[in-house]
């Protein structure tokens, strides 16, 4: 599974079972405050699809300090921890939403088009980046 953490929403991906290819699946969205539903439809999701593995973009600032978003997400990932019991892999994920957008617009997909999707099409490139380091 691959996650593209936001402070509004959450983009989930899922690769085949033999993890060569990274599908989306679904946009996990939630106030920015309370994650706790979040980490529960995470959890269903594991469940649901029997996730082996977990890739947490990680939003770190390109000078190298840390953002209140990538401390969100780091405690994000430990919450999915304690709930799946599976420790999330994180990743560098700086500029994947700028490379989904760029990818949906080169497939002719309008801006507006573009929102309820964008999210899962960068946890689309968080994990396909992850699985290359696989082979």
């Amino acid at each position: 599974m691959g996650i593209d953490f936001g402070m509004k929403h959450i983009g989930v991906a899922l690769s085949d079972e033999l993890w060569i290819t990274a599908s989306g699946f679904e946009t996990v969205n939630w106030n920015g405050q309370d994650d706790s539903w979040a980490v529960s439809r995470i959890a269903e999701i594991v469940k649901e699809k029997n996730v082996t593995g977990i890739i947490l973009g990680k939003p770190s600032r390109t000078d190298g300090t840390v953002s209140h978003t990538e401390e969100a997400a780091i405690a994000f990932g430990q919450k999915i921890k304690d709930v799946t019991g599976i420790e999330p892999v994180m990743k560098d994920e700086r500029y994947t939403t700028v490379l989904a957008s760029r990818f949906m617009h080169d497939i002719g997909r309008s801006s507006k088009k573009q929102k309820s999707v964008i999210d899962q099409v960068a946890a689309e490139i968080i994990l396909s980046d992850y699985l290359e380091t696989l082979r």
